[in-house]
């Protein structure tokens, strides 16, 4: 009880509740293991239950999917640790107060407008994935890999539902979100692990050689997938929290750590969640295509649902829906209020309410719930999603490591200038984005393996234009 409640007291805090513009003082320093049990629930989450099953859907083999998660997984927990951490124990400050100083109020407004509408379009996912748990007793038409647009409206109803009341807990404050994740997070680890366990006993696994066969040499890609490699696997995994560790956005978290080394708890968030998490999923989703429906419509040349709610209740009955429903739920609450965060720094009236911002988020997510694309197609969302605010962490990293600084202290653009907008800022991203994305679809590149390649440029190109400006200079 007492690990829960120092979680609340961050998580809170995170959110906007404490020292917005000002550095976090030292008697508000909290050790590792608080954040060892927020990013273990925090990673556990709905998204997990899509993302295993579509990693089989991209025709995978053993050694891409398990190894190339150990080494996606552990990059992700190294850029955490030597990026993120080690910036937000140095100046303590939340993530958009540090984009203010370096890039000015307008251009953090611009930025906010950004994440909120790319964490609606996340929640929306969410509420998909629950409401497929929801529909299992209402025999509803489960959304299939390549279905864009409602199926029913036995589904339009349950999302609308769903997307009211995850709206309204959200809109009571982070308190409530803090509290009903906290309780419900070891429910959902749990669910995985049965689930992953019962999987394989269905699967009929008595041995690592056996369970390594299920994925094998691998298969051909279904629903309109590419085919994913080692390579593809592991810059994946990488960037799949791109925006929250070399985006910075956890700045906001590991301001309260005390030391950099509180990095290192995320990886009980990559190795629960998307290791053993994505993994259980994935062996749901295999002994699901071994059932005469899935074989069905395999033969007719369409892809199997890999709605996560079915796949639950196939392996571990009403205990399978009770996870699914919670998974989705603890993603979307925080979701849509850090989105409502975002949404009222830029709703007209300086005393528009949190409360407001949230309300329209929600209102957002439960309209992007209807599609189902956005849950269908999560691995080419979130690549998308980190491509586009990964830059952003660039300047601030690039700046800390290669800019002119002084007795800890960062340039305020603002204050030097006079102006709100930072052109250095927003050309370094809007260059990056731009060339990297056009040679993406152009030449059809993996989206994640050029999200680095723009990181790079975004930061130097700012240290650049930032020099020119003579307001940063290379050590």
């Amino acid at each position: 009880m007492l690990q829960n409640e120092t979680q609340e007291e961050i998580i809170e805090e995170i959110a906007g509740g404490e020292y917005e513009r000002e550095p976090v003082p030292r008697s508000k320093w909290k050790g590792w293991g608080s954040f060892l049990g927020m990013y273990a629930g925090e990673h556990a989450a709905g998204t997990e239950f899509v993302i295993g099953p579509l990693f089989l859907t991209t025709g995978v083999s053993a050694f891409d999917l398990i190894i190339g998660l150990l080494v996606g997984n552990f990059m992700a927990v190294l850029s955490w640790r030597f990026l993120t951490a080690e910036i937000a124990t140095k100046y303590r400050l939340t993530l958009y107060y540090h984009l203010e100083k370096l890039c000015g109020r307008k251009l953090v407004k611009f930025y906010n407008v950004a994440n909120g509408v790319l964490f609606c379009f996340l929640a929306g996912s969410m509420i998909t994935v629950s409401a497929t748990a929801v529909g299992v007793p209402l025999d509803m038409e489960m959304p299939l890999l390549t279905d864009t647009m409602p199926t029913s409206f036995t589904y339009v109803a349950v999302v609308l539902v769903l997307g009211a009341i995850i709206t309204l807990v959200a809109a009571r404050g982070y308190d409530t979100v803090a509290k009903a994740a906290n309780y419900m997070s070891p429910v959902i680890v749990l669910g995985f692990l049965i689930a992953g366990i019962v999987a394989l006993f269905q699967l009929g696994i008595g041995s690592f050689s056996e369970f390594w066969n299920i994925w094998g040499e691998g298969s051909d890609p279904i629903g309109g997938n590419i085919k994913y490699t080692f390579w593809h696997v592991a810059i994946w995994s990488w960037f799949a929290n791109a925006a929250m560790h070399i985006g910075m956005s956890d700045l906001s978290v590991f301001r309260f750590a005390r030391k950099p080394s509180a990095g290192w708890t995320t990886a009980a968030g990559m190795y629960v969640g998307h290791y053993m998490a994505w993994i259980a999923a994935a062996l749901l989703y295999a002994v699901y295509l071994r059932t005469p429906e899935a074989q069905a419509v395999l033969a007719n040349g369409d892809a199997p649902t890999v709605a996560p709610g079915p796949l639950a209740f196939n392996a571990i009955g009403w205990f399978g829906i009770l996870a699914v429903v919670l998974a989705g739920w603890t993603t979307a609450n925080p979701t849509i209020y850090r989105a409502g965060l975002a949404f009222q720094t830029v709703l007209p009236g300086r005393k528009a309410s949190a409360a407001t911002g949230v309300v329209l988020a929600g209102a957002v997510a439960t309209v992007a719930g209807l599609f189902p694309a956005f849950a269908m197609k999560l691995l080419d969302f979130v690549a998308l999603y980190g491509f586009i605010l990964a830059p952003v962490g660039a300047v601030i990293v690039f700046q800390h490591f290669f800019g002119r600084r002084s007795a800890g202290t960062l340039p305020d653009y603002e204050t030097q200038t006079g102006r709100g907008y930072n052109p250095a800022v927003f050309w370094a991203w809007a260059i990056s984005f731009g060339l990297f994305y056009f040679i993406s679809v152009q030449f059809g590149v993996f989206l994640s393996f050029v999200t680095l390649p723009a990181w790079l440029l975004c930061g130097v190109l700012y240290l650049v234009f930032s020099r020119k400006q003579g307001l940063v200079a290379p050590v």
